[in-house]
């Protein structure tokens, strides 16, 4: 391990311009000299999009402090030009690098750019105001590639591809459906979470328009080039390092502008090379984390690891960090293979943004890694507890939906068993590993492994019938890739007249229900709300645009699910009692009513968390059946909510008793007003009468429509008569029963008898002798 003591506690590194000089520092304190090198170009690009000479600039030495900091100030405006690091080494080593706090670059991140970011600002910029956001739960998070979003060619968008997409509104399509941010605010998301934004490698920014499909036009963005720099293969001019910096303001005051926060996706824990990566030019093997044997460790599976517990290291993560959130009204973070990053480090983050720069930004992260790490303080599953930051919940993820890749099922895809995993998860997780329902992200599926409506096709056995590709990383627009997908065919499977006649639709929106109705923070995948398929490609991070763009029309030829999501939403949005806030709350007010039988059911009690509803009840129905469900009786009924075809906020009906029926693969919803009147009673007076007036051990045994099978015992003697009373619910129109004795010793008569109800409202007064069957209405 390399041992540096040297630190530096200043928040200026990099350049600081002003129109009258700039002031240049890097963090070197290993080299034996460094230069400061100012261009007035760009430089001389090569057919690969690589600028790889530097040797041409004007050269400044630069004077080191006790900090191990070199400095330079040059006078004058500098705006427009270019610089690169020159270091040098005692071993005689020498390079030309762009400063690791380089704030704009070049095309391909070649040279930093040296920028006044005032002259970013769009208009409107000073007057941005973030949405409104209590507390983390209220969050409901939209998982989304900047590419995907606008690329096919029916997205109605102009910049296809780029940050100014989120700028185009009032788009709609033939249909009259909005497209692009529309569709967005008009699903009622909080939160859109993108994939990495930053400069990255794999991407050669002055080819992606290219219509060559040999070119790599494509990639999630996993592979770190410049982390404080905009990428500009979604910028309309790589070449003006002023314009992505520009359009992704734009882009951001946009989002807030329709009532959506944005979270950026941020991949500390590693680098896509360590040689030509943003750190090894200046503190060589200081950056990266190493083995017993001193080899760079591979805990991120793509052949290093940034060694976050160096104490520079460390404040390199917190400044970029900082710098997002201030500098681009960033509102959250979502750490790529957290479980790479020290918890002190993400502690510090966490604490220091929320009380330093603003207390509404959330924080969470991947509770794993990606290979085996020497890092001792990794951040998995409990290291949250308590300290302002969540975890994704793959415990709750694999519950209800099985493995990512494979046949492998879960609650909402066929597997029985696994109730009390999916309760557990509904809870917050709170027995599980958090300490409250903020410290776990819940969700069945993101970006990479099997996207969720392909999944489940999978585990239906339906993914050859469908065509499913069956592959993952693409090889850039390879041709089989375009024939296989020219047989592929999704939805095969689907009525498109009534697409809820479909168990994979009923599936995907039972997993995905589940979801936004626990307690804990809700995210989903772009198109999950139009079906979205990838066409069985699980890891199609570098597959591009016939893969991985969201098909618009699908909103068009889904829109009822597309409308169930919404419903969803709003139902969230409009009832804290689904957005609880501590441990406390959640054992107090949730309270388990079934975890059996494939069925999980519970209820939200006592207007919890200050909910408007009274009583909440929830019901997931994971069977290929309907199924007959016990809930609390309400003296006021219950209002339906959800239904297995429409969900939202309204009342869709009112149903009475204690036995519902929920339809097959689907969830029910339902709620007891504050202020509702009792519903009327209607009895139904039986007058029983047996030989010589034996009637000791004698009792009914009933059932009817929303009523359960139960017994009723006779209250009293009267003429001779043993008298019960039943009370029928609202809308019955007929109560079956049997007179037996004891518990099934002996019936009155072996078959059933039914009561007719008919449509009036009065009460009803039966008289029974033994076998035979009268009654007659009461005054």
């Amino acid at each position: 391990m390399i041992d540096i003591t040297s630190y530096y506690e200043g928040r200026d590194l990099g350049c600081s311009y002003a129109p009258q000089g700039s002031l240049f520092k890097v963090w070197a304190p290993t080299a034996s000299l460094v230069s400061l090198v100012l261009y007035k170009e760009a430089g001389h690009y090569n057919s690969q999009g690589l600028v790889t000479d530097h040797s041409n600039g004007h050269e400044i030495v630069m004077k080191k402090d006790e900090s191990g900091v070199w400095s330079c100030y040059f006078s004058g405006d500098l705006k427009g030009l270019f610089y690169m690091y020159k270091t040098e080494f005692m071993d005689g080593t020498l390079h030309y690098a762009v400063d690791p706090y380089a704030k704009a670059v070049t095309a391909n991140g070649a040279r930093t750019a040296i920028v006044d970011l005032n002259s970013t600002n769009p208009v409107g910029w000073y007057e941005d105001s973030k949405p409104p956001l209590c507390h983390p739960t209220d969050s409901i998070i939209y998982e989304l590639h900047v590419r995907d979003f606008s690329a096919h060619g029916d997205s109605g968008m102009c910049y296809k591809g780029k940050y100014k997409a989120f700028t185009e509104i009032g788009l709609k399509d033939a249909h009259g459906n909005a497209l692009g941010i529309d569709h967005l605010a008009e699903l009622g998301i909080t939160h859109v979470h993108l994939l990495p934004v930053f400069d990255y490698k794999t991407v050669n920014e002055l080819q992606v328009d290219s219509h060559d499909s040999s070119i790599p036009l494509y990639n999630w963005g996993y592979d770190p080039q410049n982390f404080n720099v905009p990428e500009g293969s979604y910028s309309s001019n790589a070449n003006d390092p002023l314009i992505r910096i520009v359009e992704f303001k734009e882009m951001i005051l946009a989002f807030h502008q329709k009532g959506i926060r944005v979270i950026m996706d941020v991949v500390y824990n590693h680098t896509f090379t360590v040689e030509d990566g943003p750190f090894e030019a200046f503190v060589p093997h200081y950056f990266y984390r190493t083995d017993e044997a001193g080899r760079i460790s591979n805990g991120s599976g793509v052949g290093n690891e940034i060694a976050s517990e160096r104490p520079m290291v460390r404040k390199y993560i917190k400044d970029s960090v900082r710098y997002w959130a201030e500098e681009y009204h960033i509102d959250g973070f979502r750490f790529d293979l957290i479980g790479l990053t020290d918890t002190q480090t993400v502690k510090e983050i966490t604490k220091e943004l929320i009380e330093e720069v603003d207390q509404t930004l959330i924080f969470y992260g991947e509770p794993w890694t990606g290979g085996a790490t020497p890092l001792i303080q990794q951040t998995l599953k409990g290291t949250q507890k308590g300290e302002q930051f969540a975890l994704f919940n793959d415990h709750f993820r694999n519950a209800i939906k099985g493995d990512s890749d494979g046949w492998g099922r879960g609650f909402a895809t066929g597997e029985r068993g696994k109730e009390l995993e999916v309760m557990m998860g509904v809870s917050g997780s709170i027995h599980d590993f958090t300490y409250c329902p903020a410290e776990t992200i819940n969700y069945v599926t993101v970006h990479d492994n099997l996207n969720l409506w392909d999944k489940v096709l999978t585990t239906e056995g339906l993914a050859q019938e469908a065509g499913l590709l069956n592959s993952g990383g693409g090889s850039f627009g390879h041709p089989l890739d375009y024939e296989g997908m020219k047989t592929s065919d999704p939805y095969k499977s689907v009525n498109k007249r009534n697409v809820f006649t479909s168990d994979t639709v009923r599936r995907t929106i039972l997993a995905n229900g589940i979801v936004l109705t626990s307690q804990g923070i809700p995210l989903f995948q772009a198109g999950d709300e139009m079906l979205r398929s990838k066409f069985g490609d699980h890891n199609s991070y570098r597959s591009g645009d016939h893969i991985n763009a969201i098909r618009w029309d699908n909103k068009r030829r889904f829109r009822p699910v597309f409308d169930y999501y919404k419903g969803l939403i709003a139902l969230r949005k409009s009832h804290s009692a689904f957005r609880l806030h501590t441990r406390e709350q959640v054992e107090a007010n949730v309270e388990v009513l079934q975890c059996s039988g494939n069925v999980v059911s519970y209820m939200l009690k006592n207007h919890a968390n200050g909910d408007t509803w009274r009583n909440i009840i929830v019901i997931y129905n994971g069977n290929t059946e309907a199924v007959e469900v016990e809930v609390p009786l309400s003296l006021t009924g219950w209002n339906v909510a959800v239904n297995e075809y429409v969900a939202g906020t309204e009342s869709l009906e009112i149903v009475y008793g204690d036995m519902l029926t929920i339809p097959k693969l689907s969830m029910m919803v339902l709620y007891e007003e504050k202020d509702a009147k009792p519903y009327p009673t209607r009895n139904i007076e039986i007058h029983y009468e047996r030989p010589k007036g034996d009637y000791e051990g004698w009792n009914l045994w009933v059932w009817g429509k929303g009523m359960r099978e139960h017994q009723v015992n006779f209250e009293g003697i009267k003429n001779g008569r043993a008298v019960a009373v039943i009370s029928a619910l609202p809308g019955a129109r007929q109560i079956g029963y049997i007179i037996r004795l004891n518990d099934w010793e002996k019936k009155d008569v072996e078959r059933d008898r039914y009561i007719d109800l008919g449509t009036g409202k009065g009460d009803l007064k039966i008289i029974v002798k033994s076998d035979v069957h009268q009654w007659r209405r009461t005054s």
